[in-house]
């Protein structure tokens, strides 16, 4: 294994964590330092037993000082892009969080970016892909066993702490992060499509910001118990006190119908403000059905006529953030992928579709109207296309 020297361009929670799962499955890694004028994940790399390096004025300065066996960048969205850029003409390899951008102007000229010859390699941090029950779904639909997919039915449902920090947190702005959809369900998108292996021909949306809300002045701010309610995470960067009373201008829930090129339909739900947690993909197929339960990390698949108990897989581990060893296992592909052993397991490409499927939906709840995408696949095609 060899030694790796790592520069930050934002140090926040997210970037943090996975830099500590990196050294949790043997990374040799060196973090020279970081460009980030507040670097709320300062204490996570405490926690993990991480020198956090030099803090520079910017991330040009940062870079200046390379060699970087990588460069990862976890700043808040809005910024991805500009970031992205001045990585690659630096020419080390990149890891960015996801979503990979925030427009559809950004995704564009990503690709036409990436279409290029001399763009160093970029990971993802998709998590999802690497989790082990992930690839189960995914080698599951791909082996023909489920038959033609035929529709597809999915949650992705918040406890109220965890809605009530997307409220305080930065991602509460679509200046910042995009969407609630883009930023934190891009995952699913991404799997959604890898398993239909179809984009979406038409997509329809409703939401609305119903739950988090300054005219809710009746709601309880502690639990049954009387613990206090809605403020327990530390809400990083440009955080708000008060999830109800701060400036949130994106949806706190979600529903969208998405038709996919071959014919395949899935139904979406997302809510921030549950209290029965669900993460949950539920695929029919002509041949048999498919249930994963990505919070509980149990798989169950049966055939279609078959009158015996289904088949189970428990995939024992699980974690509070409710990524289940997902982290760990992106720093195993990361490391593998960086060295050369394997590809990792999603591509620029997959991200930048991911992130265009769910900016149609939102376009869709924005304007009451459902929204043909073939315009938009059409524009990426050509921003994709390697230049002539």
């Amino acid at each position: 294994m060899n030694y790796h020297r790592i520069g930050v361009i934002g140090l926040g929670q997210r970037i943090a964590h996975v830099l500590a799962a990196m050294k949790e499955v043997g990374w040799m890694l060196e973090v020279a330092g970081y460009s980030d004028p507040s670097p709320v994940g300062l204490p996570i790399l405490a926690d993990a037993g991480i020198e956090p390096g030099r803090s520079y004025r910017d991330e040009a300065e940062l870079l200046a000082d390379g060699p970087f066996d990588l460069v990862m960048i976890g700043s808040p969205n809005h910024l991805h892009f500009e970031h992205l850029k001045t990585a690659f003409a630096a020419g080390y390899p990149i890891f960015a969080e996801k979503p990979i951008v925030r427009t559809f102007a950004e995704s564009y000229a990503l690709g036409r970016i990436l279409s290029g010859t001399a763009v160093p390699p970029l990971f993802i941090g998709l998590v999802m892909r690497s989790m082990p029950i992930v690839r189960e779904v995914i080698a599951r639909a791909d082996s023909g066993e489920l038959g033609d997919l035929i529709s597809m039915d999915a949650t992705e449902h918040l406890p109220p702490e965890h809605g009530a920090y997307l409220a305080r947190n930065w991602r509460r702005r679509q200046a910042w992060g995009g969407s609630f959809m883009l930023d934190k369900v891009c995952h699913d998108f991404d799997i959604f499509g890898r398993i239909a292996g179809a984009r979406p021909a038409q997509v329809a949306s409703f939401a609305g910001r119903r739950v988090f809300r300054p005219d809710r002045a009746d709601v309880p701010l502690t639990y049954e118990d009387g613990t206090a309610a809605y403020a327990g995470r530390d809400a990083g960067w440009m955080g708000a006190n008060d999830a109800f009373q701060s400036d949130m201008d994106v949806d706190d829930h979600q529903v969208a119908i998405v038709h996919y090129a071959n014919g395949l339909a899935l139904s979406f739900h997302s809510n921030s403000h549950v209290s029965l947690q669900e993460r949950r993909w539920y695929v029919a197929g002509t041949k048999g059905t498919m249930l994963a339960d990505l919070v509980r990390n149990k798989l169950m698949i049966r055939p279609a006529l078959d009158r015996r108990k289904p088949e189970r897989i428990d995939y024992a581990t699980r974690t509070a953030d409710n990524h289940n060893g997902a982290d760990q296992a992106m720093a195993i592909d990361l490391l593998a992928a960086l060295e050369g052993e394997r590809a990792f397991p999603v591509t620029p490409r997959d991200s930048l579709e991911a992130g265009l499927t769910v900016m149609a939906i939102d376009e869709a709840a924005a304007t009451g109207q459902m929204v043909d995408c073939r315009p938009m696949w059409a524009a990426f095609d050509e921003a994709m296309a390697p230049a002539g």
